[in-house]
């Protein structure tokens, strides 16, 4: 089946247990603000359509405004999301998987920080490496690990559509892996690094597929209870709320599923795969040959290539 190990997964998370609440913190600060902001927008909407010849029939507008409000908030909030909280848990955590001690409690998010400065000096150039890894990743699948390379029966297209997307969500946080190695192995060059790190995940592909493949099934199952669990609280604080807002407390309780989903499935999905990841390419080399062929199915790999070659400090922007 997988080849993670749950039981050293979940001891590993356990010693970073102050991310893990800085994480929760977050994660949930969002689906609050989610809630709190979309409500206030419908209460609004209400209240300004009050007296007109539908009384209160501006709620669900002035719930999509605020909806669009939050959205837009995280959308550019979501690149120092990256720096600050994902990125400062691989770099722990990467550490951890090399046998160091980690400090505890504030002064281990605090440590966390400098390892990425360390790293990536500024925000935009992680949160550009991270974009162009995962237009990277989506090329490679689709192009080298297409069920048609196995399957090449005609008239199985829209099977092939179908398991592509399944791989692709499968594989969502590869690129994370990919920002693991460039922690681990120290580079100075994060262009090349990250280079290195899809040709072994390249090379490795099945393996790193299989273990995608069941974390994504574990992780979505799980999800689904989560969001069970908190549709009757969510409808009961939207409650509070006037007008007709059943659709936004389904909408705000799949939003709310997915904050917990982020701030501590996601860790141990991700976690998982670097066990797997590391254990796969210890002692490899990246190979030529896959060099040649990610160069022809992907135009960002080409990019990333020459990056790496022209950019030799994290400083770099």
């Amino acid at each position: 089946m997988w080849d993670f190990e749950i039981g050293k997964v979940t001891g590993l998370l356990l010693k970073t247990l102050p991310f893990l609440i800085f994480r929760l913190a977050i994660y949930l600060g969002i689906a609050v603000g989610y809630i709190l902001v979309t409500g206030i927008g419908a209460a609004m909407g209400y209240f300004m359509t009050s007296f007109g010849d539908e009384p209160g029939g501006g709620a669900g507008i002035g719930g999509l405004i605020g909806f669009g409000v939050a959205s837009a908030a995280l959308y550019w909030f979501r690149e120092y999301v990256l720096y600050l909280v994902k990125a400062g848990h691989i770099a722990v955590l990467v550490e951890l998987f090399d046998g160091k001690e980690l400090p505890g409690g504030k002064g281990q998010i605090e440590y966390a920080q400098t390892k990425v400065r360390e790293r990536f000096a500024e925000a935009s150039l992680l949160f550009g490496l991270d974009r162009l890894i995962k237009g990277i990743l989506r090329a490679v699948n689709r192009t080298l690990f297409s069920i048609a390379a196995f399957l090449p029966i005609p008239g199985l297209e829209g099977l092939v559509g179908i398991v592509n997307k399944i791989v692709n969500v499968s594989l969502t946080y590869t690129d994370e892996i990919i920002i693991a190695h460039n922690f681990r192995t120290r580079s100075d060059n994060p262009w090349q690094s990250s280079k290195d790190a899809i040709i072994l995940y390249a090379q490795n592909y099945k393996s790193m597929l299989k273990n995608a493949f069941f974390l994504m099934l574990f992780m979505y199952a799980l999800t689904f209870v989560i969001f069970l669990f908190v549709l009757g609280p969510v409808a009961g604080l939207m409650s509070i709320f006037p007008g007709n807002l059943g659709f936004w407390s389904f909408l705000l309780a799949i939003i709310f599923a997915w904050s917990l989903k982020a701030a501590v499935l996601e860790p141990f999905a991700i976690t998982a795969m670097m066990q797997v990841y590391f254990r796969e390419v210890e002692g490899q080399e990246p190979n030529p040959e896959w060099d040649e062929k990610l160069s022809a199915a992907s135009d960002k790999f080409k990019e990333l290539k020459e990056k790496a070659l022209g950019k030799a400090t994290p400083a770099s922007a």
